[in-house]
């Protein structure tokens, strides 16, 4: 599978891989925003996280897309707005593979798509991103299932 997991430790996408990851044994990491600020206060040190220069998110978003081998979005809704689209437009600039994962367009064969992106790109080192859990609550739980999925394929002979 994957050798490592990184994230900006928000809630929602980013906080549900990096909670698989350390449920698993992955080794996880990422860039977080200067004071490991998140929507719900401060990013606990359980998740391995370096502080970037500034506070401002979208150095975070950057650098994630920066220091992965390709970047994979999860949202419910078939569109991307905010950070999301951001890592999208970053991933584009930097030449690097990216892949949206909809829950309304892509629920049935989500793991699936992810385990043919990580294969056809050679995705070591993955970053998940996706919306807070203000924006769309249901998020994480979507993550959980598709990377939960991924690691039961992973782990049959």
């Amino acid at each position: 599978m994957l050798a490592k997991i990184i994230s900006g430790g928000q809630t929602g996408a980013d906080r549900a891989a990096l909670d698989f990851a350390i449920t698993r044994g992955l080794p996880h990491g990422g860039w977080c925003p200067r004071g490991r600020l998140a929507e719900d206060g401060v990013i606990e040190a359980c998740y391995q996280l370096t502080e970037t220069p500034d506070a401002d998110p979208t150095q975070r978003t950057e650098w994630n897309v920066r220091d992965s081998d390709g970047t994979v979005i999860f949202s419910l809704a078939p569109t991307l707005s905010g950070g999301s689209w951001l890592a999208a437009q970053f991933a584009s600039q930097q030449h690097k593979p990216c892949l949206h994962l909809s829950r309304e367009r892509d629920a049935a064969l989500a793991a699936k798509k992810l385990r043919d992106f990580l294969v056809e790109h050679r995705i070591n080192v993955l970053n998940v991103a996706g919306p807070r859990e203000s924006e769309e609550p249901l998020v994480g739980r979507f993550v959980h299932e598709v990377l939960e999925k991924l690691a039961a394929k992973d782990a049959k002979p």
